[in-house]
C-alpha cells in the first residue's frame, strides 16, 4: 500500500509502531473490536487534591462538577481558539489526563500558571505511565481508562447542532498503564499500528489536534461542541466565543471528509491546498488508505464551499462528505 503522508521519521507518531506488516487486516481487526495500539508517545499528566474537580471545572470546557468517569475536554485561548484537547478519567481520587504527543510541557505551563491557592497536585508521569489504545469502551478494575465520547457514534442521543451523523463511529478506549506493564498489556490482543489506529479516526471523521487545528480553530468549525464543550456550566476561559458562535452564527470553517480518486497511487499530503475551480478554499488536514473505502482524507474548508462541489486536494480530485453542517 502506499505509504501515508504524515507517517515518516519525523511525523509526532514516528516513536511507536505504524504497523505490523498488515495495515488493512489492523483497520478490520479495530472494525471487528480486536487489537490494542501502542500510544505510548502520548504525555500523561495527573491531577489530584481537593479541589481538583472544581479547578478542572472552571478552567477548561467540561463539567467536572458531576461524576467524572471519562471525559474528552478542551483548553482554550481567551479568544475561543482551541489549545489542548485532553482525554480525561478519573480513578482513585486522581484525574487522569493523556494529552497529544509533544504537548505535555505546554499542558503543564499552562496548568501550573492557574493554580494560584488552590488545593492540587500536577505531575508530569510520561515517564511511568503509558497509553495503550483499544477499540470499544473497555472497562478496568485494574487501570484508569478513558472513552471516546457518545458524540462520535452514529445512533448517539448527543444532541449536536453542528454534526447530524458522521461517516463511522469512533468508539475506542485508552488505558493508563504502569511503563513496566506495557508489553503484557499490548500483547492480550492482536498489536495494531498507529496507521490503523489513524484509519479508523479518519474513517469517522474525528478531528486531532494540531492536525485538523490551528492557531484560529474554534471547537465548532470541526465537531467537537457535542463531543467537548458543555453549553451550560460556569465561565471558563474562551467561553464568550463559544457562546456567541453557537447563539449568534456559523463558523467560518467546516470539517469535511474527501473520497479521494483513487484511480492513481498519489495522494495528497498534509498541508497541501484544496481547490475549488483552481482556488484556494482549505488544507489537507489528515490522509489514509482505508481497507474499504480506498483513499481517504480529513480537510478543513470554507463554509461558503458547495457541499456538492468537487475539490482537488493537492493534485488529486475529492469529492465531500459533510461531517459540520
Amino acid at each position: 500500500m502506499t505509504a501515508i503522508p504524515h507517517m515518516d521519521d519525523t511525523s509526532i507518531d514516528a516513536a511507536v509502531p505504524w504497523h505490523f506488516g498488515e495495515p488493512f487486516k489492523e483497520q478490520r481487526e479495530l472494525v471487528a473490536g480486536r487489537g490494542r495500539v501502542d500510544l505510548s508517545h502520548r504525555g500523561v499528566v495527573t491531577v489530584s487534591g481537593p479541589d481538583r474537580k472544581s479547578w478542572m471545572h472552571s478552567i477548561t470546557t467540561q463539567d467536572f462538577e458531576s461524576p467524572v468517569a471519562h471525559l474528552t475536554s478542551l483548553i482554550l485561548s481567551p479568544h475561543g481558539h482551541i489549545e489542548h484537547d485532553i482525554h480525561v478519567a478519573e480513578h482513585n481520587e486522581t484525574i487522569w489526563i493523556s494529552c497529544e504527543p509533544g504537548t505535555v510541557n505546554d499542558l503543564i505551563h499552562y496548568l501550573e500558571s492557574m493554580k494560584f491557592m488552590l488545593r492540587v497536585e500536577i505531575k508530569d508521569v510520561s515517564d511511568e505511565i503509558a497509553i495503550v489504545g483499544a477499540p470499544g469502551w473497555i472497562e478496568s478494575d485494574t487501570y484508569p481508562v478513558w472513552h471516546s465520547s457518545e458524540a462520535f457514534v452514529n445512533d448517539s442521543q448527543v444532541n449536536d447542532k453542528y454534526v447530524a451523523t458522521r461517516p463511522a463511529d469512533w468508539k475506542v478506549s485508552e488505558l493508563f498503564v504502569p511503563r513496566s506493564e506495557l508489553k503484557d498489556v499490548l500483547n492480550q490482543e492482536t498489536q495494531v499500528g498507529t496507521w490503523a489506529w489513524e484509519a479508523h479516526r479518519i474513517r469517522a471523521g474525528v478531528p486531532r489536534l494540531n492536525f485538523e487545528t490551528d492557531h484560529k480553530t474554534i471547537p465548532h468549525e470541526v465537531g467537537l461542541i457535542g463531543s467537548s464543550v458543555h453549553l451550560n456550566k460556569g465561565c471558563y476561559r474562551g467561553q464568550e466565543t463559544v457562546a456567541r458562535v453557537y447563539n449568534l452564527g456559523k463558523p467560518p470553517r467546516r470539517i469535511v471528509q474527501l473520497e479521494l480518486d483513487g484511480s492513481t497511487n498519489d495522494l495528497p499530503a498534509i498541508g497541501d491546498a484544496v481547490l475549488l475551480d483552481g482556488k484556494e478554499v482549505g488544507r489537507v488536514t489528515s490522509v489514509t488508505q482505508d481497507y474499504e473505502s480506498g483513499p481517504l482524507a480529513l480537510a478543513v474548508i470554507k463554509r461558503s464551499v458547495p457541499t456538492d462541489a468537487v475539490l482537488t486536494a493537492g493534485t488529486v480530485a475529492a469529492s465531500q462528505t459533510v461531517i459540520v453542517e
